[in-house]
C-alpha cells in the first residue's frame, strides 16, 4: 500500500491502466454502435495510452527536466505522450486529463489525498475547456464525478481519495444513458467513460493492492442501422480530421473559433512545450469541408500527422470479409491504389497507424503491402499486434507502389485467403522496379562515382545507371530492365517530374519495344521523377 505517489507508481500504474485497457478493448469498442475508427474507442485509447508508456520507457539520461519533481517529471511524459499519440475525441480528452494532472502534482513535493483530489479537479477542468462542446454523459461526467468524490472524501490518506474517485467515477459511468439520449437508445454505457473507470481501478489497485470490483462488462445488442449513431458529434459532418500543430497559443485560439464554425466534436488540447521548446497540439474535429480544416491548421502554425476519415467508407463487412492496406506517398499513387479498393495509409506511418487503418477495415482478414523496406518491420508489428486482437493480417513485402499494383491486380475473394496472399506475393516478385530520381550528394556507387544532380537509376533497390540527363537515363533503365524480359511497363512519374517525361518514355519504349505495352500514371510522389514497374 501505497502513502504517496512516486515515479515508480506512475510508472506502474501506465503499465496496470494500458493492461486494463487492451483487456477490456474490445468491449469498449463495442460500446459504440458507430463503426468508424472515430468510435473506437478502445482501440483509440489502448494507441493513446502505448504512446504514454513508450515515452515513460525512455532512457532516464534523455528525461527533459521538466519540473523538480521525478514523479512530476513522470506525469509529465506520460502526458505529452498521450498528446502525441492520441487518437479519436477520447484519445485527445484522455490526453488532455493527464496533463491536468501533470500540471497540478509536478508541483507538489508529495502526493497524499487532498493533493490527488485538487489534481483530478483540475484534469476536469481542462478537459472540458479543451472541447468545444462539452456534453453530459461522456467521458468528462465521469471525470468530473471522480473529482468531487475526490474533494468529498476530504482526506490525506491517498487510498481512501482513490477508492472514493473510482467507486463514484463506476456510479457515474452507470448513470450516462440517463444523460445522453443516444446511449440510452442504444442500450449502453458512455465508451470514454469505461475506458477512464478501468484507469481509475488501475489507480486503486497501484495504490492500495487491491483490485476493486469494477462494473460488469457491458456488449452491445445487436440492433438495426437505424439507431446507429456516432460516439460524439452530429452525423451531418462527413469526415474526421486530426492532427498535431506546433503553433503559438493566440493562434490556435483563432484556430479553435475558426474551426468551430467548419463542424463538430472540436477537441484541441496543447502541451506548453517547457521540454521541447516548442508549443505542441492535438487538433480533432468532425467537418465536411476538409481543406478548410487543414487550411485553418496551416494558417496557425504547422500541422502534421494529419489523418483523415471518410465516415461512410467504413461500414464494415461481413464477419469474414477482406481487405487490403497499402502504404504510398504521392496523391496519384494513392488514387490508384484506392481504386483498387485499398486502404491508403500515408508514407512512414508508425506502428500505431498501421494499426488503426486495419481496424478501420473491420474486416477479419486484411493484407498489408508495406511498398518500402523501411516500413517492412512496421507492418510485420501492426500485424502482430492486429492478431492480438482477433484480425488475422498477411503483409505482403512489397518495395514500391508498382508492385503493389501488380498484387492487387490478382485479388479474387473466392480464393482461399492463404491461397490469394499467395498470388499477391507471386504477383508482387515477378514485377521488378525501378526508380529515378537526381543525386543530393557526391558518393561512390556499384556504378560508379556520383555528383550532386547526376540522374541516378536504381534497380531493385540498387544504382545501376549514372546520367546527366533524365529522359535518356529513364529510357535507358526501362531497356535494361526489359533486356531480361517483360509485356508490360508501368510508369509513374512523381510530382517535380518535368512535362513529357511519360510520354518521351513511352514513345521510346514504342520504338525500342514493340510488342510491349506502357502504361502511364501521374503518381506525385516526392523526390523520385519517375518509378518504372516491368512485368
Amino acid at each position: 500500500m501505497l502513502d504517496t505517489l512516486d515515479a515508480a507508481a506512475v510508472r506502474r500504474w501506465c503499465a496496470s491502466g494500458l493492461a486494463a485497457l487492451r483487456r477490456h478493448q474490445g468491449e469498449i469498442d463495442e460500446l459504440n454502435v458507430y463503426p468508424v475508427p472515430d468510435g473506437d474507442t478502445g482501440t483509440n485509447l489502448v494507441l493513446t495510452l502505448t504512446s504514454a508508456q513508450q515515452a515513460l520507457t525512455m532512457e532516464p539520461g534523455t528525461l527533459p527536466e521538466d519540473g523538480p519533481t521525478a514523479h512530476g517529471r513522470a506525469l509529465r511524459l506520460m502526458a505529452r505522450g498521450a498528446l502525441l499519440g492520441a487518437r479519436g475525441n477520447s484519445g485527445v480528452i484522455l490526453s488532455q486529463l493527464l496533463r491536468g494532472l501533470a500540471d497540478a502534482l509536478g508541483v507538489v513535493p508529495t502526493v497524499a489525498g487532498r493533493a490527488l483530489a485538487a489534481a483530478l479537479r483540475a484534469a476536469s477542468t481542462a478537459a472540458y475547456a479543451a472541447v468545444a462542446q462539452p456534453v453530459e454523459g461522456t467521458v468528462l461526467s465521469v471525470a468530473a464525478a471522480a473529482a468531487t468524490a475526490a474533494e468529498r472524501a476530504d482526506s490525506d490518506d491517498l487510498r481512501t481519495v482513490v477508492r472514493a474517485a473510482a467507486g463514484e467515477a463506476a456510479r457515474a459511468l452507470a448513470r450516462t444513458p440517463e444523460q445522453l439520449p443516444a446511449l440510452a437508445r442504444a442500450g449502453v454505457v458512455d465508451a470514454g467513460g469505461r475506458g477512464l473507470c478501468l484507469l481509475l481501478d488501475a489507480l486503486v489497485e497501484v495504490v492500495t493492492g487491491e483490485a476493486p470490483p469494477g462494473p460488469p462488462p457491458v456488449t452491445r445488442p445487436v440492433r438495426p442501422a437505424s439507431t446507429v449513431v456516432r460516439e460524439t458529434g452530429s452525423p451531418e459532418y462527413a469526415y474526421e480530421v486530426q492532427f498535431l500543430l506546433d503553433a503559438p497559443p493566440e493562434a490556435v485560439t483563432r484556430l479553435r473559433a475558426e474551426l468551430a464554425t467548419l463542424g463538430d466534436s472540436l477537441v484541441v488540447v496543447g502541451d506548453d512545450g517547457s521540454s521541447t521548446g516548442s508549443t505542441t497540439w492535438n487538433v480533432h474535429v468532425h467537418v465536411n469541408d476538409v481543406g478548410a480544416a487543414v487550411e485553418a491548421g496551416v494558417a496557425a502554425g504547422r500541422p502534421y500527422r494529419i489523418s483523415v476519415t471518410r465516415f461512410a467508407d467504413q461500414a464494415p463487412p461481413a464477419p469474414d470479409g477482406r481487405a487490403a492496406v497499402v502504404v504510398a506517398t504521392g496523391v496519384g499513387i494513392a488514387d490508384l491504389l484506392g481504386g483498387e479498393g485499398a486502404t491508403v495509409v500515408p508514407g512512414n506511418p508508425s506502428t500505431g497507424e498501421l494499426l488503426d487503418a486495419i481496424r478501420a477495415t473491420a474486416a477479419a482478414r486484411v493484407v498489408v503491402l508495406p511498398n518500402d523496406p523501411n516500413t517492412q518491420a512496421v507492418a510485420n508489428a501492426a500485424a502482430r499486434e492486429a492478431y492480438r486482437l482477433g484480425v488475422k493480417v498477411s503483409v505482403v513485402p512489397t518495395r514500391s507502389p508498382v508492385q503493389a499494383l501488380a498484387a492487387l491486380a490478382v485479388r479474387d475473394p473466392q480464393r482461399r485467403f492463404t491461397d490469394d496472399v499467395i498470388a499477391m506475393a507471386e504477383a508482387a516478385g515477378a514485377c521488378r522496379y525501378a526508380e529515378v530520381c537526381h543525386a543530393s550528394r557526391e558518393a561512390l556507387t556499384v556504378a560508379g562515382p556520383c555528383r550532386p544532380g547526376d540522374v541516378l537509376a536504381l534497380v531493385e533497390g540498387e544504382v545501376h545507371l549514372i546520367g546527366s540527363d533524365l529522359v535518356d537515363t529513364c529510357a535507358a533503365v526501362v531497356d535494361r530492365m526489359l533486356g531480361g524480359g517483360g509485356e508490360l511497363v508501368t510508369l509513374l512519374t512523381g510530382a517535380d517530374a518535368p512535362a513529357g517525361l511519360a510520354e518521351a518514355v513511352r514513345e521510346h519504349v514504342a520504338r525500342r519495344w514493340p510488342f510491349v505495352e506502357v502504361q502511364a500514371y501521374p503518381g506525385g510522389q516526392p523526390h523520385y521523377p519517375l518509378l518504372v514497374g516491368v512485368e
